[in-house]
């Protein structure tokens, strides 16, 4: 699905999605990644929502965002308290959702000018 969005203020901004890739200022990564308005993270490697580890999310709560989303792929998961307990204690909230609400959340946020982290899986 195509998006748009009047501006992105040089900011990342997701053009397109689908369940094989995520297009990102009009370049398609066909595999999970971290995006916030100033940063890319292409190598969050992470193939599936069943790998997904405690070391994965220290890598966001390092980043230290106002707020991030989970696309945790076509299906819609949540995580076990103790893998986000890190962002809990930072008071960073998380929010699970498929992959695709993700995506035009994030949007939307960004645009608002909110700090957020979208940790995208496919």
């Amino acid at each position: 699905m195509k998006l748009h969005l009047t501006t992105a203020e040089n900011n990342n901004l997701i053009t397109a999605y689908s369940d094989s890739y995520i297009e990102i200022n009009k370049q398609r990564y066909m595999h999970s990644l971290i995006v916030m308005p100033k940063q890319l993270i292409t190598d969050w490697n992470v193939e599936d929502f069943s790998q997904l580890s405690e070391q994965h999310l220290a890598k966001i709560t390092n980043i230290n965002p106002e707020v991030v989303l989970l696309g945790t792929g076509v299906k819609h998961q949540f995580l076990q308290a103790k893998f986000y307990q890190s962002l809990t204690e930072r008071a960073i909230p998380l929010e699970c959702m498929t992959t695709a609400a993700a995506c035009r959340t994030y949007n939307i946020l960004m645009s608002e000018g909110r700090n957020v982290l979208a940790a995208l899986i496919l």
